[in-house]
């Protein structure tokens, strides 16, 4: 919680938003859970997910959940729906949007709290405005709707974000140090729709919720992938304390950041998730490892992170270098 307050620690802290459980059984050490792993590995972070169950599954293995998406079968930890219930002509106030409340809403959370807490930051992971509307509309519908229709792009956005803040508010209360928002609006070249429509539909709903979380006491981590310099400022201004991913391959360079917005921001991330990763030498995980460190954590404000996350795809052998390395250079 210091570094996220950009505060010189002891040691630089290790954490993820997410670690597939095959790269944590790869590990074979026997861990139940991602708490166990956390604490056993020596992460400074363990995260639970927001929720939101099956209400109907088909006889594929293809299923809908409680937004209304419809899921195909993955091996992946997270899946992401391959048709929306929303189209321009839907009825948004008809709609039967989640509810918030539902006990089931904040996942691991409550066991993650009670095995955790005091121990490492909890964490809770969830998404705004932007792409749960694009689960409902699909990327290309949502993109096109809010050239072509803003109005009702602009209240699907406040009613998505409506249910998603009420969740975060929950989170919090029922034991989250850190929140992590999930809204993805960039790809490697930059912002998927332009800086003015991310002011004026997507900024006002990320602004509401990194006040909430600050207003119940909590820390919030922005999570976005790709290329953010178009949108930085906007976003750090919300008064985020903490910027993840920071990819590389989309030209987000943690030196860069880090003198740009160091007394702003702490930063997490930077580390190949791709083909370091996943394919590299343990010679070159230690080598981008100690580079991250070295040009990133003078001063405080740095954790140790993938460039996404730690996916089905990374070497169990490479991240188990990434935190050995860590951990061996973390006074540095």
């Amino acid at each position: 919680m210091n570094t996220l307050g950009r505060a010189a620690a002891d040691r630089i802290p290790i954490g993820e938003l997410l670690i597939d459980k095959k790269v944590i059984a790869g590990f074979g050490k026997g861990y139940e859970d991602a708490a166990d792993f956390a604490l056993g590995e020596g992460l400074s972070l363990v995260t639970a997910v927001a929720h939101f169950g099956k209400v109907k599954t088909g006889a594929d293995g293809s299923w809908i959940d409680e937004w209304g998406c419809t899921y195909t079968p993955t091996p992946e930890m997270v899946s992401h729906p391959v048709a929306g219930p929303i189209t321009i002509d839907t009825s948004l106030s008809n709609f039967d949007f989640p509810d918030p409340d539902a006990p089931q809403r904040l996942g691991e959370l409550p066991l993650l709290v009670e095995k955790s807490k005091g121990k490492v930051a909890v964490n809770f992971h969830s998404r705004v405005a932007f792409m749960w509307s694009v689960y409902l509309m699909g990327m290309d519908g949502m993109l096109m709707t809010m050239a072509m229709e803003p109005s009702f792009a602009a209240d699907l956005f406040g009613r998505v974000a409506d249910v998603n803040i009420k969740i975060i508010r929950n989170a919090i209360r029922a034991g989250a140090d850190t929140v992590s928002l999930g809204d993805d609006y960039c790809s490697n070249k930059g912002p998927m729709m332009s800086p003015y429509m991310f002011r004026e539909m997507l900024l006002p709903h990320l602004q509401r919720a990194v006040d909430v979380i600050h207003e119940e006491g909590a820390m919030c981590i922005k999570h976005c992938d790709g290329n953010l310099w178009p949108i930085l400022d906007d976003m750090i201004n919300t008064g985020i304390d903490c910027i993840n991913p920071l990819e590389p391959v989309a030209g987000m360079d943690v030196v860069e950041v880090k003198e740009k917005y160091g007394d702003r921001v702490a930063i997490m991330g930077n580390i190949d998730c791709g083909a370091l990763l996943c394919h590299g030498s343990e010679r070159e995980v230690e080598e981008a490892v100690l580079d991250c460190i070295e040009r990133g954590g003078h001063g405080g404000g740095l954790i140790i992170s993938s460039s996404n996350s730690i996916h089905s795809g990374i070497s169990p052998r490479n991240y188990a270098v990434m935190l050995r390395t860590a951990h061996t250079y973390s006074q540095l």
